[in-house]
């Protein structure tokens, strides 16, 4: 009897992996590579605590340039080269000061500068300030800022569950309030922080002077949330308060840096590239371990993992470590540039950048067949809880790709706590939980291999 019921259960179990699909079977070797095999977080260690913070055309951003290629050179590729980009150089300088003076008293304030802002004078500048909600509210005041400093305070709307959503309606303040105050005769401009929590941190950000001439330009900082509730507060009881703000920014000469690049040519399809990435730069308040250090060692991490388990893709397979998204995106424009120079097809780009928190889907950038074939597959990653397939923007490095048909994908995971560190001081290591890391590779390493078997082959160079 006992030996019956042996042999029954030999069969049965036969069975239900006979039933299981080879795409079944080779996710399920996937994620078990990830989260038991995987190198991502080591990585991630690395370059967050042993290099630091990584801006454009830093010392740091080059040691992070040869690390990552050392590391790739490991896995298995082809070839690893390095993709020549010139990109901007902005120096923070010594730490930015900034205080209320309310009446008799002088209240400190987190601030930080803006990306790509001027220095104040030496002496920093103190001035009345004027508080707007946003840039069509400054419009309406005109020359009544002149010699006053504006006071950007849109808060992200809490109300909603993707907080994207609520950056995007409000970002406009930090990236282009500078250029519009000083249309108006501003001196100086403060923005809240793009972040939905109240906390002490000032988060950073690039700005632009759009076409202002240069003795037109004024100095952008960002203050803390709390900063913002409290400078607020203050206007209402007293409107004719003074601010003062002292930063040593400056804007340096154009520099030398590189995109780092891993291929591995296709078994069937070496014609047709397949692209996965995330940018090797960040902000330098932190070591920018969520922007996004995370998207880097995933996109390595998906090599690793198909490595590991023995996969040969069809198609070619690079992973890009596209430089300076942050404050200017030269590292995709130039990686797409020199796409089209050698008239080479991809048919699909993958970016991770929105942090290594638990992966929930993809934000799909196709046309309704691709985005369909895409949403087919969703029952493959149900059981790994991966359940959010929608259209929208596949990634800012990808974006500049332009091969006729390209499908981009955007990792996206949990997006609750981002921007709590978004840009800021605590965007550290120590954030980033480990098996949140494994699993956001593991599912970017599914969606490319689901590509790569079933994805649309078009014929070499078309556009």
């Amino acid at each position: 009897m006992k030996k019956s019921i042996v042999l029954l259960l030999l069969f049965l179990n036969g069975f239900f992996l006979l039933a299981q699909s080879k795409e079944e079977l080779t996710i399920k070797e996937i994620y078990k590579s990830s989260l038991t095999n995987s190198q991502c977080y080591t990585w991630l260690d690395y370059l967050s605590n042993s290099i630091g913070s990584r801006l454009s055309g830093s010392d740091n951003a080059e040691k992070a340039v040869q690390y990552t290629k050392s590391q790739l050179e490991t896995l298995g590729f082809d070839r690893v080269y390095l993709q020549e980009v010139m990109v901007p150089k902005w120096v923070r300088g010594e730490k930015e000061t900034a205080y209320i003076f309310d009446n008799k008293s002088k209240i400190n304030i987190p601030v930080c500068a803006l990306g790509g802002s001027i220095a104040t004078p030496k002496n920093g500048i103190t001035a009345e300030v004027i508080e707007v909600k946003g840039i069509k509210e400054l419009e309406t005041l005109g020359d009544k800022v002149k010699g006053k400093i504006v006071f950007f305070n849109r808060p992200m709307n809490p109300e909603n569950i993707e907080t994207f959503k609520s950056y995007g309606a409000c970002v406009d303040q930090r990236f282009a309030g500078a250029k519009e105050a000083s249309k108006f005769g501003a001196v100086a401009t403060i923005v809240r922080s793009m972040n939905l929590r109240l906390d002490d941190f000032p988060h950073t950000g690039v700005q632009s002077y759009g076409d202002l001439p240069k003795s037109e330009y004024i100095p952008a900082a960002a203050i803390s949330t709390n900063a913002a509730e409290l400078l607020s507060k203050t206007l209402k009881t007293n409107p004719n308060l003074k601010f003062f703000l002292k930063q040593s920014c400056q804007q340096m000469e154009d520099v030398l840096s590189y995109n780092v690049i891993g291929e591995l040519k296709g078994s069937e399809h070496p014609e047709n590239i397949m692209v996965v990435g995330g940018h090797l730069d960040s902000w330098d308040l932190a070591d920018g371990s969520h922007d996004d250090g995370a998207g880097v060692v995933q996109s390595m991490e998906v090599m690793n993992i198909f490595k590991n388990i023995g996969y040969k893709p069809k198609n070619t397979l690079r992973v890009v470590l596209f430089m300076n998204e942050e404050n200017g995106g030269r590292g995709g424009k130039k990686y797409e540039e020199l796409a089209q120079a050698n008239n080479e097809n991809h048919i699909f780009a993958m970016e991770s950048d929105s942090g290594g928190f638990t992966p929930r889907g993809f934000s799909i950038e196709s046309d309704e067949a691709g985005f369909n074939k895409i949403a087919a597959w969703k029952s493959l990653f149900e059981p790994y809880l991966i359940h959010s397939f929608v259209i929208g923007h596949g990634g800012s490095d990808i974006a500049p790709l332009s091969s006729k048909g390209i499908i981009k994908a955007g990792l996206k995971p949990d997006s609750q706590r981002y921007f709590d560190y978004h840009h800021a001081a605590n965007d550290t290591f120590d954030a980033i939980n480990k098996r949140e890391l494994e699993l956001g590779a593991a599912t970017m390493a599914t969606l490319m291999y689901l590509m790569d078997q079933n994805g649309i082959a078009k014929p070499t160079g078309t556009k």
